[in-house]
This record gives C-alpha cells, structure tokens and sequence, in this order.
C-alpha cells in the first residue's frame, strides 16, 4: 500500500486522552492533563459532579435554542433553558477557566469534545419519552443546534486559549448501534429503525463543516464504520484497540491511505498493571505489517490514547495512563519495525 502522509496540528508520535477524568476539581483534572499531554492536551470531562457534568448533559448545555432537563430515566428536551441546563454551562465554565490556567502561552493543539448528533439523538428524549432518534425532523433541529453550539463552543476556546489549535472530538458511542437498528425504545420491547447510511454521514459532514477544524470521531464500541466516518471529512478515528476485528482491518488501511489519522486506545481505561510502554502498542505494530502499511508513517498517523475515558480508574492511575500513552506513542516513532 502506498499511503498520504498525515500531517496535523498535534504532529508525529503524540498521545492524548479521550474525555473524562475521576474526581471533581476541574483544576486537579486540568493540571493533570495539560501536564502529562504537551502534543495533544484537552479539555477534561468529570462526571462524577453529577448531572450537568456527564457527556450528555454537558452537550445539551451547548445547543442552541434546544434545552434539557434531567428525568428518571434520563435527559429530556425541554420548552426553556431550567436549573439542569444551568448547571451544565456552569460546570462547562469551570472547567475552561481550569482549562485556561494551565494553557497560558500554549501554542498547538487542543483538544475539545462533545456528543455527536447520533449519539445525541440517542440518548436525549422527546417530550413523549421516546428518544429523538425515533423522529427525523428532530434529529435534522438537533444536528442543526448542536452545530450552532459547536461553533461558539470553539469560539470561546479560541478567545481563552489564543494559541490554540482547536480539535474537535464527537464523541459518537451510539453510531452503530444507530446504524443497525439496534437502540431500544423506552419500552425495551422493540428498536427503533436503522438510520440509512447516507442520513449517517451527512449529518456527520455538516458537523465537520461547522467545526473549521480537525475533527476526530471516537466510539469505544464494536464495530466502527470507519469508511462512512472518513468519506464524512473526519480528520480521525479514535477506537478501542482491544475490540477491533479482522473485517475492520482492510477500512482502517483504506482511512490511512487517505490521510485519516488513527487514534488508537491501547492503554486500559481502569486500573491495571502496565506492561512496557512498547508492549502497549505491539499489536499496533503488528497490525501496520499486516496491511502493508509503511513503517514509517507509523508515528504520524498513530496518536496513542487510553481504551477509554478514565473516570472509572483512580486519579493515581489516570495520571500514570496518560503519561504511558505518551512513552508508547514514542516508541512508535523510535522503533517503528
């Protein structure tokens, strides 16, 4: 195979993280990361705030003109912005101005995430308790007002951060299970119907156009559509390494031939022991000569990063994950073969 070179703003052998963070001071999380991640540093998620703080809810505090509100049974779209949406935009704002005392002077990337529209649709509810996925016109208002949001999301980041080159990451667990008509109604009796392909990938591309920047789609599920993300303009894939399968291989050669970069979680998300940083990313090696790819575009088109978020492993861990992803990204570059 003869492959593009990528050449992004987080540059060759880079690590990062995927969201969340355990604990609740967003200035502990953003001081741990910016400190651990000098090629690619982000915006820490910390869930375990509450309501407001987890992905979902700190999304539906972005949207334009859309408004949530939890339930028992979880986010719920709602006539006007209430305490919960509040909370949200509070949280969000703690966490940038941490973010902002720790990037004083940065220059390169920086990464920021949200919940992409499927994943979105998914998960926040219609007046009547379904989700949006279950009516079209809600999922085109969603996607719309969370590409609004998106762009005075990345907005601010910009005015805090002057240096900064903004990545975007949709954080998109739910998409195949959106694409094969596998998300249960709020029954549990049935599932809604798959969403065609081509709806898939233009709500993803509008997405992308909104943003104006590098955006890379993660999902820690099986079975990552790689071709539909790379064909919708993402600049990267991040996945779970451990769940890839043999039938993903040839997509994921095809993404590298056309300069999508891979953001490959090697590293477990939860406390464990860790093997050597090169032990770590050995199967990605493996995989590389499988393909045919060139061992020399190993590095710049591998950005190492956790399984998963890590707001499930002690702070202890979390900052020893990260600091591994970056030895193993290293050890891609050093030892390639």
């Amino acid at each position: 195979m003869s492959e593009k070179t990528n050449k992004h703003s987080w540059g060759a052998a880079a690590a990062t993280g995927v969201g969340s963070m355990p604990g609740d001071d967003a200035r502990e999380a953003a001081k741990t990361v910016t400190g651990s991640l000098e090629a690619l540093p982000y915006l820490p998620e910390l869930p375990v705030r509450g309501p407001g703080a987890d992905m979902i809810g700190r999304t539906a505090g972005m949207l334009v003109e859309v408004y949530a509100h939890v339930e028992p049974s979880g986010w719920r779209i709602s006539d006007r912005p209430g305490r919960d949406t509040r909370r949200a935009r509070s949280w969000l704002g703690e966490d940038l101005d941490a973010l902002e005392e720790f990037t004083q002077g940065h220059r390169g990337a920086l990464k920021v995430s949200a919940v992409g529209p499927w994943t979105l649709a998914g998960s926040l509810e219609l007046r009547n308790g379904e989700v949006a996925l279950s009516d079209p016109g809600a999922c085109r208002d969603l996607t719309a007002s969370l590409a609004e949001g998106l762009r005075a999301h990345l907005a601010e980041v910009r005015r805090r951060v002057p240096g900064a080159e903004v990545v975007l990451q949709l954080d998109e667990p739910s998409l195949t299970a959106v694409l094969t008509g596998t998300v249960r109604t709020a029954s549990g009796y049935r599932t809604h119907a798959a969403v065609d392909r081509g709806v898939v990938e233009g709500a993803l591309r509008d997405l992308v156009a909104a943003a104006q920047a590098p955006v890379v789609v993660h999902s820690c599920a099986p079975n990552v559509p790689f071709g539909l993300l790379r064909r919708s303009g993402a600049s990267g894939v991040s996945f779970d390494f451990s769940l890839l399968t043999e039938r993903e291989e040839e997509a994921i050669g095809e993404a590298v031939e056309g300069g999508t970069s891979l953001f490959i979680g090697a590293v477990p998300g939860i406390d464990t022991a860790l093997s050597d940083p090169a032990g770590s990313v050995r199967g990605v090696r493996t995989l590389w000569r499988r393909l045919g790819l060139s061992p020399g575009t190993l590095a710049e088109s591998v950005v190492i990063t956790p399984s998963c978020g890590l707001a499930g492993a002690s702070p202890a861990y979390a900052r020893a994950a990260l600091a591994h992803c970056v030895r193993a990204a290293r050890s891609l570059a050093d030892n390639p073969e």
